[in-house]
């Protein structure tokens, strides 16, 4: 009697344990949005990947047209303790004075506008928002101008050491930034909670420079930085990190003398 007793108990737990399970379609919904508010939580508190849309960081991150158009994966959590420096590689939204060449990537038809915003989050569009990346050269409290004799940046009157710089045009004297191949542009003290930003590809980047007579005088608020650029995730022969490098003197040397005494 025990054992029939035993085995009619576990004929019934067996049975509530199949009564119990669902079908993998009615598990699918919840499953799908548990991964939904992992990747937002994800997105909007740890980082994302981001498009790079233009030419203006080339050749550290190519854009397009007739280029690979990299992805780059942007983190957040550096910037929760603390600003970005110079030579960090940032997206930021562009204050208002910087839309003027802003297009909409989306399309005009609801459901394909959803589904562009909803694969925005993974890097596969562009967002539907002004993000630039830039490189920073100065914050708050630096004054950066162009150029010395032989065409380089100025932060406190210290020539920049900028190995990631691209020129496609060599330096005339006498020739403003706007100008075909102009370099200079002048003395601009970055308040403090600003940036000034410039893209790698210098004849080729709308940044602080083309912004000068804005209210900001070109300066980006700190709290309009998205995040910092640290690696290249596609396509698969470019993948790597994306490496700040600061380009003050003082800096320079540091690292020299570091590699030195090793």
């Amino acid at each position: 009697m025990t054992d029939e007793t035993l085995s009619d108990g576990q004929g019934r737990r067996g049975r509530r344990r199949a009564k119990k399970q669902r079908p993998f379609w009615q598990e699918l919904p919840i499953l799908v949005v548990i991964a939904a508010v992992v990747a937002a939580l994800l997105v909007n508190f740890v980082g994302r990947p981001y498009v790079i849309p233009s030419e203006s960081m080339e050749t550290t991150l190519h854009g397009c047209a007739g280029c690979t158009g990299d992805r780059i994966y942007v983190q957040k959590l550096s910037y929760y303790w603390g600003d970005p420096e110079p030579g960090d590689v940032v997206v930021f939204v562009g204050p208002p004075s910087w839309n003027d060449t802003f297009q909409s990537t989306r399309s005009t038809n609801t459901v394909v506008r959803g589904v562009q915003n909803f694969f925005s989050f993974f890097g596969v569009v562009p967002p539907d928002e002004n993000d630039l990346v830039k490189r920073v050269i100065a914050v708050g409290g630096q004054t950066v101008q162009c150029c010395d004799a032989q065409g380089r940046v100025l932060v406190d009157g210290k020539p920049l050491d900028e190995p990631y710089a691209r020129y496609t045009i060599p330096y005339k004297p006498g020739l403003t930034f706007g100008a075909s191949g102009g370099r200079e542009f002048p003395p601009i003290k970055v308040p403090d909670g600003h940036l000034w930003v410039m893209g790698d590809n210098r004849n080729n980047s709308r940044d602080s420079r083309a912004h000068t007579s804005d209210d900001l005088h070109g300066t980006v608020p700190v709290d309009n930085v998205r995040g910092k650029a640290v690696f290249k995730i596609w396509p698969p022969g470019r993948i790597g990190p994306v490496r700040s490098q600061d380009p003050r003197p003082r800096a320079s040397a540091a690292r020299k003398r570091s590699k030195q005494s090793k």
